[in-house]
């Protein structure tokens, strides 16, 4: 490139600057207030407070199925039924088979009162277990390199006949895909909401130009090109989608952060929010905002001028 042409080509940060500082005769075709300013702002702050819910919802669903995935794969349960007078050694022989096979830490037998909490939330705190043929039941806690269960399996069957072991995996995997389908969901309602965005500045660009037709048509008279007066509008309404999306975005972040803490709330709710490195994705939102206002405003002032012609 020769040295005249990089006088009259300006490089990317130069542009970016022009366009920030914008031009103040181009800029009087656009109504710095009013209800297309308001609603400009508005609705990009209410679209960013909206995607910031979402992205936080998105994060804390996958994180909570992810963690009962990763909770589940560690541990195993083996239950075992047979009559009451067999049921003892049939247990026994179970333990020894668990001690002796590689992979799993530890195995232990759960007592009444455990087998109890692990039903009231079904049957309620007057269940009486005693009085239930209730099988035996054994927690498998596995080892980080885990074990065969197939061939733990073929040793139970052959040893411990009443033995059935429950590694979780009909558990697990539908953990698995939720948390797939969940950060799926939370990617689907940003562009739904980047999408309703780009339609009401969209409309609110229109709005203007046709509001600012006197304007323009003396601007044309003096020889403005339109390239020259789409560009004051695009401008304008980018930096108030800017500014709207910033003040959306800092006030979603806010009130994740004023959520009660995960030692607080506890259930579903836990961990609900942004955690250590994820509290920076919301930051993208204005500048991704401010990106769809100047794609959708462009689009709507070049086709309102090319009809005024």
């Amino acid at each position: 490139m020769s040295s005249a042409e990089q006088t009259t080509s300006p490089g990317l940060p130069a542009r970016i600057l022009a366009f920030v500082v914008g031009d103040s005769q181009a800029d009087r075709a656009v109504p710095p207030t009013g209800f297309t300013a308001r609603l400009t702002v508005f609705t990009s702050a209410a679209m960013a407070f909206l995607a910031v819910f979402a992205l936080a919802l998105s994060m804390a669903t996958g994180r909570l199925a992810s963690r009962w995935s990763a909770e589940l794969a560690r541990s195993s349960t083996l239950r075992i039924s047979a009559p009451d007078d067999q049921i003892a050694g049939q247990t026994a022989a179970a333990l020894e088979v668990l001690r002796t096979t590689p992979g799993i830490a530890t195995a232990r037998p759960l007592d009444g009162g455990e087998a109890r909490a692990l039903l009231e939330p079904w049957f309620g705190p007057d269940l009486p277990v005693e009085s239930l043929p209730i099988p035996q039941l054994v927690e498998i806690v596995e080892t980080g390199d885990g074990y065969d269960t197939t061939g733990l399996r073929a040793r139970l069957q052959a040893e411990v006949p009443g033995a059935v072991l429950d590694d979780h995996t009909r558990w697990r995997q539908p953990l698995v895909e939720a948390a797939g389908r969940l950060r799926m969901l939370g990617i689907a309602a940003i562009l739904l909401i980047a999408a309703s965005t780009a339609a009401m500045i969209t409309l609110a660009a229109q709005a203007a130009l046709t509001a600012n037709d006197q304007v323009i048509r003396v601007l044309r008279l003096v020889g403005a090109q339109d390239a020259y007066i789409a560009r004051a509008f695009v401008r304008r309404f980018t930096l108030r989608a800017l500014t709207g999306a910033a003040a959306g975005t800092l006030a979603g972040m806010a009130a994740i952060w004023l959520l009660p803490r995960a030692d607080a709330a506890g259930g579903f709710l836990t961990g609900l929010g942004f955690q250590g490195i994820g509290w920076l994705l919301p930051v993208v939102i204005p500048p991704l905002a401010a990106i769809t206002a100047f794609l959708a405003t462009r689009w709507a002032a070049i086709r309102t001028l090319r009809a005024k012609s």
